[in-house]
């Protein structure tokens, strides 16, 4: 069977905002986002360097870019959350996605790194959405890029989609290259 060039950039399916949240909700985005790190030790175990070198699709990032990204969105994640709690409102920095993948360190630094790097970062991440109040859900920072005030509890859901669409990049390319 053929995989589409849109499951391999999707493969769990494009982003989708949710309208509303529950508390049940948040509790599933923010067990994602804890469970996260052991994932990530997961996908990459085993992996030697030619393997880590392989683009989870052509033109994409290899597995080694993919795992640094996720510790650059997810620190970038885990400042607009402090930020948005301790400020009213404030204006986030965006940045190039593309142009992080390509710095010199996600070359020379082991992915190890990255992942020891999610496991502190999300056990302070997750203390805090652990912690939260109901009305600090609703807290917002402005996105200049979207052009609009994104509300923390979106933040989380977004997040925890994120996690889980780049953890399936690496465990759909290991099952397609048959890396066991």
């Amino acid at each position: 069977m053929e995989i589409t060039l849109e499951e391999l950039k999707y493969p769990i399916g494009r982003y989708q905002k949710p309208g509303a949240y529950t508390p049940q909700l948040l509790k599933e985005w923010v067990a994602v986002l804890n469970i996260l790190p052991s994932w990530m030790d997961a996908c990459i175990e085993n992996l030697d360097q030619h393997q880590l070198q392989t683009p989870y699709r052509e033109g994409g990032w290899t597995v080694q870019q993919l795992v640094h990204h996720i510790a650059d969105s997810h620190l970038n994640a885990y400042i607009r959350l402090k930020l948005a709690l301790t400020e009213d409102n404030p204006t986030v920095k965006p940045y190039d996605e593309n142009a992080w993948a390509k710095l010199i360190d996600t070359e020379v630094v082991p992915v190890n790194i990255s992942v020891t790097m999610l496991h502190t970062l999300h056990r302070r991440m997750v203390a805090v959405l652990q912690h939260m109040e109901p009305a600090e859900w609703e807290r917002t920072y402005f996105h200049p890029e979207h052009n609009r005030n994104v509300p923390l509890w979106e933040m989380v859901a977004m997040y925890a989609w994120h996690s889980e669409h780049h953890v399936a990049h690496i465990t759909r390319l290991r099952e397609r290259m048959n890396w066991h």
